[in-house]
């Protein structure tokens, strides 16, 4: 039986061991292959050398804060799913991440199924609208010959 996540790059950021190594084990046994870091800065850097297809991103983190490394991660064309996930609740910060590209944002402690499940909805979202792209510049390519 293969996982939801077979063949997904993920990357899952978080200063909390207990909290980095709960998520890795849940997206490991979707069959997601897993990249780990503790700060903002190595967040970006990893984003940039060995772009994942889905970040998991905590708001609070040492060196560069969630928000920081979400602007850095965001808005290019192959920027990758973002799951913000904080125990900040304020209505101001999902606002901003919103506007800062975030595709979901989920308050902790969040269940790891929930996560896991929103994390392989928004990967079948994307492969969906990606075949459809394709499907149409098919059909421009073909409509010019």
């Amino acid at each position: 039986m293969t996982g939801r996540l077979e063949d997904v790059k993920v990357l899952i950021v978080d200063d909390d061991r207990d909290v980095l190594e709960s998520m890795d084990a849940a997206f490991q046994a979707e069959g997601a292959a897993t990249q780990l870091a503790t700060d903002g800065n190595e967040a970006v850097r990893i984003c940039k050398e060995d772009p994942p297809d889905l970040v998991v991103l905590d708001m609070m983190l040492p060196r560069r804060s969630g928000f920081l490394a979400l602007e850095k991660i965001k808005g290019k064309e192959d920027s990758p799913i973002v799951i913000m996930v904080t125990a900040n609740e304020g209505k101001r910060h999902q606002e901003y991440a919103r506007s800062l590209g975030v595709d979901e944002y989920l308050l902790k402690p969040v269940p790891l199924g929930r996560l896991v499940s929103v994390a392989a909805d928004l990967i079948a979202k994307q492969d969906a609208e990606d075949e459809a792209a394709e499907a149409e510049a098919a059909r421009k390519a073909k409509a010019r010959r």
